[in-house]
């Protein structure tokens, strides 16, 4: 203080008012440290019933580390997870196309293209495509007590392992066949002394058992307290996808493969481990396979594909000194129930046990808070105490004037205090409260009412309005909250708000902040299955149509361009009709109209345009007008306004009849008011009253900023395309069309293997620019997995829109919702007729590009904007 102020502050003793202000600030704000550092957990409670809990602010570890299976040892998990799966694996199955470079024509069948010449022949071998092998449990006789009953046991574990396939797809991967493993039997034939006090009964089936899982392991499911006491971090625990019954450890499964190979060492080694035998007399193995060669090897090798059994004419004896030992088999049979008992009994603990613990918190209330000026000593006559009754005017005055100076800090402090109670609302990833200052009422001052005029004392949210409305800059905080949670998660929204803000200026804030949201709070979906394809198999159709049974990519994709709808749907038929007819002098002229979700016309065109060109800037350019009108714009011309004919809230002019019934236009306000070009589209639908005037506008304006879209993409996995593989020849026009002048061009042959096509209507307005174009190209190659290729379209116009081509999306969503509808019920077959048609459809896809004309170089006056430079302009990627 000295150095800061010594020029006018000389006094620095305890009883200078000074010092005793900044104590007490220093208190106050030592007290604001003190809850900061308050445990994490007591800051996150919640105090109010109903309040979000620590879970639904963020996410949870089961939540967020999971994803759906990536590698084989993720479907091995999924797999061994079902019932009555002891063991899986998850092999290539192998198929082989043949090319004839010369015709450009493929087949399953060598023989094909006998009469080409060996140089214009190759061929490949499809990826993506995969068997499963299962090793079942033990089918119970006593529940399944016939043959019959058993096969239709193993079938019913079929279809549920096809079924979860289906569900947990990869992109561009599929299932072909599902079968039970093989076996390779082996007879083991061992002596075994055992320890005077051993229970042969019990050593007896624990030899089993070990024998058993040497052959064919089972896998154990831990719970999360077992995992971590085994050294696995909680990332590592909860890595691929979620499991019903615990975890499995990774490097046991690793070591549960099938077995190539049988030693007779290793067997020794697992009985010599059993409590109670004392010595091996004897042990031979012998292959079931092989039988009575004489030999008595040390190593079998087991077949391809098999895995080893005991044979039944495996022997086993026990002795205890020089005389044999009888095994009761019952007691023996009641020892293995029991292991299987205390294997699922581990089995549901692991199964209860699954998510690491969130701490419990306790409310510590940290945004309670009071006034400072009840702390400082009764003669500042500023406590509740007050002066006393003979105090002079004067002196009461200055007390006054000291509570007034001091309410500000008071303010302060409590504005302090009230952002740390919702600190766990502002961070939540599930964001329900847009506000970002908060404040609270100073409380506990003594003649409150003589210091302060209009303070709302029992509405802090009013008082907070009151205090911070001028300051609040809602959107850009709350954008600014959203870029560091969403960084946490290694993402990014920049290049996309600049490209926003390009497109749609002021306006693009709230609709980037409303993208961020969405993508936030999907996040732990769109994360775990962002390299999960779409579930096609046995499907109803309102699953395959009209459907969010949509692949990971494409969720994700839409929330990362704020596309707002990701259904898989007819992106021809949106809410834009633009219809033609000829005008009185016999022109072809056109109009457009926007209808909601009813199907009611909510916005239309004021003018005829001679081409649907112009008629389409000028519906952009209403939308847009739209999109820049702000709620609270509209909300403050009516709350502070005489509502009267022609009176303009944002880019919205209200309309008065003569009957005196309310609508409104959307105006252009760069343009003159007496011109034709001041309002470019009309609401035709009146109401009553102003108030319901208002509600059906900020409904309108909702409707156009959060819920209009034409935007959409559909994605075509072309291996789904292929030809039945389990098949040798088939139709030769079945195959994908292919481009392919000789062997070895550098451009990929196999038109199948990890390729998709992705159709996007390029009509709309962010799609018909050439920015966002490139952008979205850019995005889409950067979330598809790296191994799979992509071929984007712009494709088409609306249905109902007038053309003289063929409408290319039209056709192709017609194609590709027939194709669906067939391809769910038919497994590896195809319809012949269906698959041909969307091969066609997708082969003649033709990208559609903004209109431009090409600058003249003569003119200096010429705007490049829109224009077109031979050599410099890029209209699109191929």
């Amino acid at each position: 203080i000295e150095q800061l102020a010594g020029a006018l502050w000389s006094d620095y003793n305890s009883h200078d008012p000074g010092i005793t202000i900044l104590e007490m600030l220093a208190y106050a704000i030592t007290d604001l440290g003190a809850r900061v550092e308050m445990p994490m957990e007591d800051l996150l409670t919640p105090g109010e019933v109903g309040a979000q809990e620590i879970r639904e602010q963020f996410f949870t570890a089961l939540q967020i580390l999971p994803s759906h299976p990536v590698t084989e040892a993720d479907y091995r998990k999924l797999f061994i997870d079902i019932k009555g799966v002891k063991n899986c694996w998850l092999l290539p199955y192998n198929k082989t196309v043949y090319v004839d470079h010369k015709n450009n024509r493929l087949s399953y069948g060598s023989t094909h293209f006998n009469e080409i010449d060996a140089s214009l022949k190759s061929e490949f071998q499809l990826q993506g495509l995969y068997s499963v092998i299962l090793d079942l449990d033990d089918i119970n006789r006593d529940i399944f007590p016939d043959d019959m009953e058993v096969s239709q046991e193993k079938e019913r574990i079929f279809d549920q392992v096809r079924a979860r396939y289906h569900a947990h797809r990869n992109l561009c991967e599929d299932l072909v066949d599902i079968s039970e493993v093989g076996i390779h039997p082996i007879a083991v034939c061992v002596q075994v002394e055992l320890a005077p006090e051993a229970d042969e009964e019990r050593v007896h089936a624990r030899v089993l058992r070990a024998i058993d899982n040497y052959f064919s392991p089972s896998l154990r499911f831990y719970s999360m307290s077992e995992m971590v006491q085994k050294g696995y971090t909680t990332d590592q625990i909860i890595d691929g996808p979620v499991l019903e019954h615990g975890f499995l450890d990774p490097v046991e499964l690793k070591n549960a493969g099938l077995r190539t190979e049988v030693r007779l060492s290793d067997i020794m080694q697992l009985i010599m481990n059993i409590e109670g035998v004392k010595v091996i007399r004897d042990i031979s193995i012998d292959d079931g396979n092989k039988p009575g060669d004489g030999s008595s090897p040390w190593v079998i090798c087991v077949e391809k594909g098999k895995k080893p059994v005991r044979c039944s004419n495996s022997a086993y004896s026990y002795y205890k000194g020089v005389l044999p030992v009888n095994v009761n088999r019952k007691k023996v049979q009641d020892y293995l129930e029991e292991m299987d008992a205390l294997e699922k009994e581990a089995r549901e603990e692991a199964r209860l046990d699954r998510e690491p613990l969130i701490p419990e918190g306790e409310y510590r209330n940290t945004g309670e808070t009071t006034t400072i000026q009840n702390d400082f000593p009764d003669t500042y006559g500023i406590g509740q105490n007050g002066l006393p009754p003979h105090t002079d005017p004067a002196r009461k005055a200055r007390a006054r004037q000291l509570k007034g100076y001091l309410l500000f800090f008071d303010q302060i402090l409590a504005s302090y205090f009230a952002h740390l109670e919702q600190v766990k609302e502002v961070l939540s990833v599930s964001k329900e409260k847009r506000q970002t200052y908060f404040t609270s009422a100073v409380k506990d001052i003594k003649g409150f009412s003589e210091l302060v005029n209009n303070y709302p004392e029992n509405s802090d949210e009013e008082l907070t309005e009151g205090l911070f409305a001028g300051l609040d800059r809602r959107v850009e905080r709350n954008n600014q909250v959203l870029d560091h949670l969403i960084a946490r998660f290694a993402e990014r929204f920049n290049d996309y708000a600049f490209l926003m803000k390009h497109l749609y200026g002021s306006r693009s804030d709230e609709m980037v902040l409303r993208t961020k949201e969405a993508f936030l709070a999907d996040y732990d979906r769109t994360g775990q299955k962002r390299g999960s394809a779409f579930n096609y198999f046995e499907q109803p159709e309102e699953n395959l149509w009209n459907s969010g049974n949509v692949s990971g990519v494409e969720k994700r994709i839409a929330r990362l361009m704020g596309i707002k709808d990701e259904r898989r749907r007819n992106l021809s038929e949106g809410p834009v009709e633009l219809y033609g007819f000829d005008d009185s002098d016999g022109r072809p002229v056109f109009r457009w109209r926007i209808r909601n979700e009813e199907g009611k016309i909510r916005l239309t065109a004021t003018e005829n345009y001679p081409s649907t060109r112009l008629a389409e800037e000028e519906l952009a350019k209403s939308v847009l007008k739209v999109i820049e009108t702000k709620r609270e714009t509209i909300e403050e011309v009516f709350r502070n306004s005489d509502v009267v004919d022609e009176t303009i809230a944002g880019n919205l002019q209200v309309q008065l009849s003569e009957k005196g019934r309310y609508s409104f236009n959307v105006i252009n306000r760069e343009a003159d008011p007496n011109s034709t070009k001041w309002v470019i589209a009309r609401h035709y639908i009146y109401y009553g009253s102003k108030e319901t005037l208002k509600k059906a506008m900020l409904e309108f304006v909702d409707f156009i900023t959060y819920r209009f879209s034409e935007e959409g993409m559909l994605l075509v996995e072309h291996i789904l395309l292929r030809p039945d593989v389990t098949k040798d020849t088939v139709p030769l026009q079945q195959f994908m069309p292919i481009c392919s002048n000789e062997p070895g061009d550098c451009q990929p042959v196999d038109p199948y293997s990890f390729r998709v096509t992705v159709v996007l209507p390029g009509w709309t307005y962010r799609f018909s620019n050439s920015d966002f174009r490139e952008y979205m190209e850019n995005r889409i190659r950067e979330e598809l997995p790296a191994h799979v290729l992509a071929r984007i379209c712009w494709v088409g116009y609306p249905e109902n829109w007038p053309t003289t081509n063929e409408n290319d999306m039209v056709q192709f969503e017609g194609a590709f919702r027939e194709f669906l509808f067939s391809k769910t019920k038919l497994g590896q077959e195809q319809d012949e007729e269906k698959l041909i048609r969307l091969n066609e459809k997708i082969s003649r896809l033709n990208n559609i590009y903004p209109h431009g004309r090409l600058l003249d170089c003569d003119d200096e006056e010429e705007d490049l904007k829109g224009r077109i430079v031979l050599g410099r302009t890029n209209i699109g990627n191929f």
